[in-house]
């Protein structure tokens, strides 16, 4: 194999995620989350976005219409990482769930970023996070230093 590098700009532009019931996704994603709905494709598949890009999130019952859950212990997506702009949104994130009493799977430090975590509605893992800023991150021997611990869940609430 070559040494071939991809470019430092690629970038994730959206994920697609089989849902059972497209309303019961959407209410969770924009209702809960604040994602705006952009399109749709009929009543089988629906098109989110922050910002107004075209979509981050692509819903879909093509396969999925009414079923239940991917096994836990099979190969697939673990979660869908969204990422907050600044440590303060995620902090209203993090509030919105607590006020929805939408339950919470984890929260953790990376060092790199601070994350938390839960389910979709078709349980499908979903992280909400934020980076800390490129300089603050621990970089030993070219290598990035990455860690889980226990997330300040009380500091992260008081911004």
């Amino acid at each position: 194999m070559d040494n071939y590098v991809i470019p430092a700009q690629t970038r994730i532009g959206h994920v697609h995620l089989k849902v059972s019931d497209l309303q019961r996704s959407l209410d969770f994603y924009c209702g809960l989350l604040g994602f705006q709905l952009t399109n749709t494709y009929g009543d089988q598949a629906a098109f989110i976005s922050a910002g107004g890009y075209h979509h981050h999130i692509g819903l879909n019952t093509w396969h999925s219409k009414d079923s239940g859950p991917a096994p836990e212990r099979a190969p697939g997506l673990y979660h869908t990482a969204i990422l907050y702009p600044e440590r303060k949104d995620l902090a209203a994130a993090l509030r919105r769930l607590i006020q929805a009493k939408y339950p919470i799977t984890g929260a953790s430090d990376h060092g790199v970023s601070e994350a938390i975590y839960l389910d979709d509605p078709d349980k499908n893992g979903v992280e909400l996070y934020w980076d800390r800023p490129q300089a603050e991150w621990i970089v030993e021997n070219g290598r990035i230093t990455m860690f889980t611990k226990h997330l300040d869940v009380e500091g992260l609430l008081a911004l």
